[in-house]
């Protein structure tokens, strides 16, 4: 990691992203009754699990409505859900005055053009490695992942570790007793 990248993820605070492709790997399964469903990677989720631990928020920006979602970010005790932003630029400002955060506190992770001005909004951009090309060349980072496939916990090691935290969080995984 850059010594740039090092120091924009030491001041994050709180940790936003997409969901459709960035916390699942961007397919949607319809069925006839109209219901939904995504696939969600566990990686992903214990990372968020540590990123909590560290007493640091996080949230979902998305341009769709789902109750997929709602129940990830619920199971996940998740502190910002913003469904429904074509423009998810409000949301984005509506969160940052809820949590009490500066745009540099803050690394958006996204994956297509409509998440290119909150990475840009944000002290740490971040696209997944399967995003839109456009999408790459705004960010300041680029994960190995692909979206859906534990890029979130990634992002999240990233920074806990540029932020001296990591080790501690995971000592009680790899301890012997």
């Amino acid at each position: 990691m850059s010594r740039k990248i090092e120091e924009r993820a030491e001041r994050i605070k709180l940790l936003l992203m997409d969901c459709d492709g960035v916390l699942t790997d961007g397919r949607i399964w319809l069925f006839e009754n109209g219901e939904e469903q995504k696939g969600f990677h566990t990686h992903d989720g214990l990372g968020i699990g540590l990123w909590h631990r560290a007493g640091l928020k996080s949230g979902i920006i998305s341009g769709r409505t789902s109750s997929a979602v709602e129940n990830r970010a619920r199971t996940l005790e998740m502190s910002f859900l913003k469904q429904g932003y074509e423009d998810k630029r409000q949301a984005f400002a509506d969160i940052l005055i809820e949590a009490w955060v500066s745009n540099e506190e803050v690394a958006y992770i996204g994956d297509d053009l409509n998440d290119i001005p909150l990475m840009l909004a944000s002290g740490l951009g971040i696209a997944v490695a399967d995003a839109a090309f456009e999408t790459c060349q705004h960010a300041d980072y680029i994960t190995k992942a692909p979206g859906g496939f534990g890029a979130v916990r990634e992002v999240i090691e990233l920074i806990l570790k540029a932020q001296g935290r990591w080790d501690e969080l995971i000592k009680g995984y790899i301890s012997r007793r």
